[in-house]
């Protein structure tokens, strides 16, 4: 069982998945605050002063030590603006990574030139069917 579990962890699948959750949370991250430092005060100025993260509604008011009840639907705004921009960022990622793929890739040349008749000839022949010259 420890052999399997090792040729699991081993295997690429595994360890490309890794990276991509370290490197997607770090990214999360760079949303995160690209969305609340940058983005979201001048939005909160056009409509008026309003910061969304503290945008609220009271279910239950807050009663001696216990906490009040809200609902944060400012929060949600930005956590659906952040899912944007990250789907955003995802989605302009991709089409670049698919642009790079669908580049047609040139076939190696299978013939050359004669330089004494100019005809087509395999490149590793060593003598022209055409003109018999050596190569």
């Amino acid at each position: 069982m420890l052999k399997e579990f090792k040729a699991f962890i081993i295997r690429g699948n595994v360890v490309d998945l890794a990276v991509g959750v370290i490197i997607g949370a770090a990214f999360g991250k760079i949303v995160t605050s690209l969305v609340n430092d940058i983005i979201m005060p001048p939005i909160g100025i056009l409509v008026g002063d309003v910061d969304f993260s503290k945008l609220a509604i009271t279910i239950e008011p807050a009663h001696g030590d216990v906490k009040a009840v809200t609902l944060n639907y400012g929060l949600f705004i930005n956590n659906i603006i952040d899912f944007l921009i990250v789907a955003f960022c995802i989605f302009l990622l991709v089409k670049a990574v698919n642009r790079l793929k669908d580049q047609p890739v040139s076939p190696a040349p299978t013939e050359q030139q004669c330089p004494q008749c100019l005809m087509l000839i395999p490149i590793g022949a060593r003598k022209c069917g055409h003109c018999a010259s050596a190569l």
